[in-house]
């Protein structure tokens, strides 16, 4: 039996549909058929160049040895480069590490929010959001969906709250006539657009709502799991990491 997974910020903004009905369909097939790989290992080598300052061929080599799959390989080394290049040209003053946190966004729903990492150049901090997805990267209403919950995470915290937020989407650009190749564009959030509390508050529900809807299915059942659902305890084995999952 297929186990839903409780989604991390950015999942949940991606999987959010405009209904319940379709966002419990969207989690439904995701459960059934789970993406294949992962983009782990290039959170940990962006952390092992800028706060352990491994060197960079030690970490390719890394990568070449512990991936097997050979197309698997070939995209996360395709990544790597656009890493190392950008944060070449940034020259942190400092870097940390940052613990995870978690937003409530329902009927006791709690979602993980893991901030990769903090870094400082000349006083002011920055907050970069690694975005690794290859293809349909967020946009539109779900990007300024998860613009605005990031916002709010960090506004709680005294550490992070005044840190520019950037995010590093290193998607393939939809060019015709070009090569498929990843490029790293640089999004300042504050031209992102967000969406007001009573929009955020119906999209959460709708996103709740569905999430429970395809536990249930999942679970074999067809009743709409008890609005008075007690809350979950952020430690239970079903979360999983902030990581971005293959598309």
């Amino acid at each position: 039996m297929a186990k839903l997974k409780v989604p991390s910020v950015q999942h949940l903004a991606r999987n959010w549909q405009s209904t319940s009905e379709r966002t419990c369909k969207k989690l439904v097939t995701l459960a059934n058929s789970p993406p294949t790989f992962n983009y782990n290992s290039l959170f940990l080598a962006a952390r092992d160049m800028l706060v352990f300052n491994q060197p960079y061929e030690e970490i390719v080599e890394g990568i070449r040895r512990a991936v097997k799959r050979a197309d698997v390989r070939q995209n996360l080394l395709g990544v790597l480069p656009l890493i190392r290049d950008h944060f070449a040209s940034v020259s942190p003053d400092f870097v940390q590490s940052i613990d995870r946190r978690y937003y409530l966004i329902g009927r006791g729903l709690m979602v993980p929010f893991d901030p990769p990492l903090l870094y400082g150049v000349g006083g002011q901090l920055t907050f970069p959001w690694f975005s690794f997805w290859r293809q349909n990267p967020l946009a539109k209403e779900r990007l300024s969906l998860f613009v605005t919950l990031v916002d709010e995470l960090l506004a709680d915290d005294p550490d992070l709250a005044g840190a520019k937020f950037q995010i590093l989407d290193f998607s393939v650009p939809k060019v015709k006539g070009r090569e498929p190749e990843r490029e790293l564009r640089v999004i300042d959030a504050r031209d992102i657009p967000r969406i007001d509390d009573s929009t955020k508050f119906e999209m959460l529900r709708i996103f709740a709502d569905g999430y429970f809807m395809a536990e249930a299915e999942l679970a074999g059942s067809t009743a709409t799991p008890s609005e008075d659902r007690k809350q979950r305890d952020p430690r239970q084995g079903d979360f999983f990491d902030d990581d971005q999952q293959a598309p």
